[in-house]
């Protein structure tokens, strides 16, 4: 949907020393481009700076790239009641064409009160052919006193004319330190113990960190590898553990494919652990038993990789909207197969 922004809190961002370098210049220049694309992985701060730069633009007091925080505007800002910044957010993963012509009739007014109406188009790799079109006329022909803020996940491909007609504006992951000093400074933040655990698991992304303690996947992760480390595992025998591990699971929901990706964490710590390299993440099973002996350590090179590609094919079966909890079971049941086991042929 297009709606006012909500409140920002006007905090310095961790890193990004590179974004903060370009967006001061811009600022400070007469000739601000009519359209920025941050660009970076998910959740490393993308769309909190945007909402900050948006702040700053119509400042009156700024400090470089930074909104005083004080001024009328900045309270607007604050409070999610500024008249001149829109806010343009994926519906139901998602941006349509009715959202992008919505806004565009919008920026064919004047601002209400501010020099300058910005727009945050939030995720545009998840747009549609006809919204991307539609966007792009905009970006060819920008009407006068508006500045759109584009975000985008590096990791996925968005159309090249769009990127072509903006000022790219490069985001990176941030050190385990900083993500730690991050999580530690949310209001109710876990301890340093949990901090650095989903640092570590959420390699440099705050908001998959967070993500991993607000949903408790960590928590699932922990049961889960704690039933496939079991050394007395039997797929045969064990049949109703593994359909239970199977059901928690599929309970993260929109979260699985985020699941599957510790799942993969986890296996490849096991697999650098069984080529004589230290592990990375500092992963802990449920019952603490940590990276000691367990069935995992059995395991040959081959069963390895062939069980990684197994969940890379439940990750595609994921995006073809198969069925949560059967492919969670069925990707169980292969992990929990002997240790010797061949590689198993999948129907796609």
């Amino acid at each position: 949907m297009v709606t006012n922004g909500t409140g920002t809190v006007f905090s310095e961002l961790l890193g990004q020393e590179k974004a903060k370098r370009l967006i001061r210049r811009a600022l400070a220049s007469d000739r601000m481009p009519h359209a920025f694309l941050f660009r970076g992985p998910e959740g490393v701060g993308k769309q909190l700076f945007a909402r900050e730069m948006a702040a700053a633009v119509n400042c009156r007091n700024r400090d470089g790239e930074r909104p005083c925080g004080a001024c009328p505007s900045c309270r607007k800002f604050r409070s999610g009641s500024h008249p001149d910044f829109m806010v343009v957010s994926p519906d139901k993963g998602a941006i349509k064409i009715e959202q992008v012509r919505q806004m565009g009739l919008a920026l064919s007014y004047p601002p209400y009160e501010s020099q300058t109406r910005v727009v945050l188009i939030e995720d545009v790799h998840g747009m549609r052919a006809e919204a991307a079109n539609c966007l792009l006329k905009t970006l060819e022909e920008p009407p006068p006193d508006n500045l759109l803020i584009l975000t985008a996940d590096s990791a996925r491909e968005i159309l090249p004319t769009l990127a072509s007609r903006c000022q790219l504006v490069p985001f990176y992951s941030l050190s385990q330190r900083q993500t730690v000093e991050v999580l530690r400074g949310c209001d109710a933040g876990p301890d340093q113990e949990t901090a650095e655990l989903a640092a570590r698991l959420a390699e440099g992304s705050p908001g998959r960190a967070l993500l991993l303690l607000k949903t408790e996947m960590i928590a699932v992760m922990r049961k889960v590898t704690a039933v496939l480390s079991n050394p007395s595992l039997h797929p045969d025998r064990d049949a109703g553990t593994l359909l239970q591990a199977a059901e928690m699971m599929a309970d993260v929901k929109e979260n699985l494919p985020s699941l599957l990706g510790l799942l993969r964490l986890w296996l490849r710590d096991r697999l650098m652990l069984a080529c004589g390299l230290p592990e990375r993440s500092g992963w802990q099973e449920e019952g603490g038993r940590g990276t000691g002996r367990d069935r995992v350590n059995d395991w040959s090179l081959h069963r390895f990789f062939d069980t990684l590609e197994a969940i890379t094919i439940a990750e595609r079966q994921l995006a073809r909207n198969c069925n949560r909890n059967l492919v969670c079971e069925v990707l169980l049941f292969k992990l929990a197969g002997p240790s010797n086991a061949s590689q198993v042929e999948w129907i796609e």
